[in-house]
């Protein structure tokens, strides 16, 4: 077996890896989304963190599709051993790479700006559809319950808001200490519960470890797969001249 078709079956094998991963994923965020309450009860504790700040079920068919389709470029590309598909498949893996180096970068140094930019995207979000999508104040109800947390920043996201014009003023009882069907702006003054965007970096440390773990294989994975493409790409040129 020579050094390129080694390569080639490798291109297939990572790719076959990446479509697995999509369609597992994809199976998963479907599985969320018709039948959340059983996927969480299985996730147990961790379900109850961060899990819950996001619409599981629809960031899981996102990601999947996006890999079921990069899946399929790479193994089509590599069979065929098409340039143009090759190097369609490295400016994505390339421009997803990058993209979540600038994320982290962003996130690492420019911590208070990142948090500005998520803020400026939320909170109007949470002021306009909180209390008139039920996906969106399903998802906000259960990230507010579990994390014992209320809005973005705090309370004072949820005032003027479309549910606390369909309550009278009041606001979701999450943003009380004590336990009660209501929650009066000055009882959340005198008692400030703390913001979810808070209680979600509290965990993301708790976790720092693990998540650059995850990120670093993520990151390692990419940078093999492109430079395995790259390899077929410029050796196609001399396949061509033999």
């Amino acid at each position: 077996m020579g050094c390129f078709t080694f390569v080639k079956l490798m291109m297939v094998f990572f790719n076959l890896l990446i479509l697995l991963g999509g369609l597992t994923l994809l199976a998963m965020g479907i599985w969320v989304t018709v039948d959340g309450g059983s996927f969480l009860r299985i996730l147990g504790h961790f379900s109850s963190e961060a899990m819950q700040f996001v619409n599981v079920g629809f960031f899981c068919i996102a990601v999947g599709v996006i890999l079921v389709l990069l899946g399929l470029l790479g193994c089509c590309a590599a069979h065929k051993e098409s340039k143009c598909l090759l190097l369609m498949f490295f400016s994505i893996i390339l421009i997803i790479f990058i993209a979540e180096v600038a994320a982290g970068v962003v996130a690492l140094a420019y911590s208070s700006f990142a948090e500005g930019i998520l803020k400026a995207w939320a909170t109007p979000a949470l002021k306009e559809q909180y209390g008139s999508d039920p996906v969106v104040t399903k998802l906000w109800n259960t990230t507010m319950t579990e994390l014992h947390c209320c809005g973005f920043t705090n309370y004072t996201d949820l005032m003027d808001s479309s549910y606390s014009e369909l309550h009278g003023g009041d606001l979701p009882p999450s943003c009380c200490r004590r336990n009660s069907s209501t929650c009066r702006p000055e009882q959340a003054l005198r008692h400030p519960v703390e913001g979810c965007f808070e209680q979600l970096l509290e965990i993301l440390k708790k976790n720092a470890n693990i998540i650059g773990g995850i990120a670093a294989g993520i990151g390692l994975a990419e940078v093999t797969t492109m430079v395995v493409s790259m390899y077929l790409y410029c050796q196609l040129d001399n396949r061509m001249i033999r």
